[in-house]
């Protein structure tokens, strides 16, 4: 943190009072506030209420890092934004609100994709990290790089009623590793766009992780390193499982392994590009459009859950969701020297099923790059976006 000053102004005397009414907090612990800096890794369900409980606080600078545009499906649950901002940049739009809500806070932005290319010079120079990010490949950047700095990270994740949280710091406790040594297959666990979030779900989870960051900045409180706490909204039961740190972990072990940042995608499942002999044959939406257009003989297999199906769909396409598809293969022997064309809602789920059926002897298996989305966004807009 930067050397603070003293003093608060009136104004923050009067902004921040019942803080300063805090034994625990005072003039000491909000100066600290104002002198801190944190970094949010997405604005979306997580980052938007993380930003408005941390700007309200008084954290004198957050970072937003966010490539998306506000989208009218992210009204449901993204509480920083408004019908009249779908289609501008997130963090565009979150910054706005920022500054009009405590104009003590400085926001940085950064309207980019956190990579393993970026990630170390985006993230070294913030006191705490929180990740609101809602995919594998980021959990695993976020936290490998908050390693190899030396930073705090704290960590949310969000899906369909249940969410968790945690503080990982491998220079006391554990890290995301060693909770999660290894991904899940890709297209086991679906996104949040596919399996669906209950609304308020994001603000509950996303308020405790803004409690620990404040937690943290003023050095008050026991913090949630070693410790994860689950959620279930619908019984709204909370529990608490000790984490361990991992003396084998490869980031944070005895003798740890990882010393850079990796190719995420990569070891979060997705097939190796380099190896002709597992590539992964991918087809564009356009190309899918052209073929049917001229009246193709193929099979557009559809491997989403029946709910999502019933939501939006291409038409012709057959149903036969992923997690049923193994046992079902014998309906689709007759195309197993003919096109097969596969997709899911984004390409993660379509792309497992590829790989399933090319192991049993599918020849001519395709995964329809960027999924039902894709064509809902190029080809047919009637077919509604989830």
């Amino acid at each position: 943190m930067t050397a603070s000053s003293p003093l608060l102004t009136p104004a923050q005397f009067e902004r921040y009072r019942r803080h300063l009414s805090l034994p625990e907090v005072g003039a000491e612990g909000q100066r600290k506030l104002l002198d801190s800096r944190v970094l949010l890794i997405g604005a979306g369900g997580l980052g938007c209420p993380l930003a408005q409980y941390l700007a309200a606080a008084g954290v004198g600078t957050l970072g937003l890092i966010d490539h998306d545009r506000v989208d009218v499906s992210n009204l449901q649950r993204q509480v920083l934004y408004a019908t009249s901002d779908v289609g501008r940049p997130k963090v565009e739009v979150a910054a706005e609100r920022i500054h009009a809500q405590n104009p003590d806070v400085r926001v940085v932005t950064h309207a980019v994709r956190l990579t393993s290319e970026n990630a170390l010079a985006l993230l070294a120079d913030w006191d705490v990290i929180v990740d609101g990010s809602d995919n594998f490949p980021t959990r695993y950047l976020v936290n490998d790089a908050c390693v190899l700095l030396g930073k705090p990270n704290v960590h949310g994740s969000i899906f369909r009623f249940d969410g968790q949280a945690s503080v990982f710091d491998s220079r006391s406790g554990p890290c995301y590793r060693c909770l999660y040594p290894e991904p899940p297959p890709p297209g086991a666990v679906p996104s949040c766009a596919e399996g669906g979030v209950l609304g308020v779900l994001p603000g509950l989870v996303a308020l405790i992780q803004a409690t620990e960051t404040l937690k943290l900045l003023t050095g008050i409180g026991k913090p949630l390193c070693g410790r994860l706490l689950q959620i279930d909204a619908l019984g709204m039961e909370f529990r608490e499982f000790r984490i361990q740190k991992d003396p084998k972990c490869p980031a944070c072990g005895e003798q740890p392994t990882l010393t850079e940042l990796i190719d995420y995608e990569g070891f979060c499942g997705m097939p190796d590009r380099s190896d002709s002999s597992v590539t992964l044959r991918e087809t564009t939406v356009a190309e899918l459009q052209a073929a049917l257009a001229r009246g193709e003989e193929l099979l557009l297999l559809d491997v989403r859950e029946p709910s999502e199906h019933a939501r939006a769909r291409i038409e012709g396409a057959k149903l036969l969701p992923l997690g049923q598809l193994e046992a079902r293969l014998t309906e689709l022997d007759d195309w197993r020297s003919r096109r097969v064309v596969i997709h899911c809602h984004h390409g993660p789920r379509s792309a497992r099923a590829c790989a399933l059926l090319r192991e049993h002897g599918f020849e001519r298996v395709e995964n329809l790059s960027g999924g039902i989305d894709a064509w809902s966004l190029t080809v047919d807009p009637g077919v509604p976006r989830y």
